[in-house]
């Protein structure tokens, strides 16, 4: 099973963003989304946004995540 992880996007630099997944920053690839500003929300696998999210699909995600753990 493969699982994304939730996170706001703090900066856009060219091909790659900065992210913040719970209060942890981190670089990912942003080349699959060319419209991302920060303060969107995206899903995050493998080093790369995947998907735009809501902020309401966000905080779904993060509580599923937080039951599982």
């Amino acid at each position: 099973m493969c699982v994304g992880l939730s996170a706001k996007v703090v900066r856009v630099n060219g091909g790659s963003a900065i992210v913040d997944a719970s209060g942890a920053r981190r670089e990912v690839s942003s080349r699959l989304l060319t419209d991302l500003v920060p303060g969107d929300y995206v899903m995050v696998h493998a080093g790369a946004a995947i998907a735009k999210i809501s902020g309401n699909e966000e905080k779904e995600a993060n509580s599923l995540m937080e039951e599982l753990l």
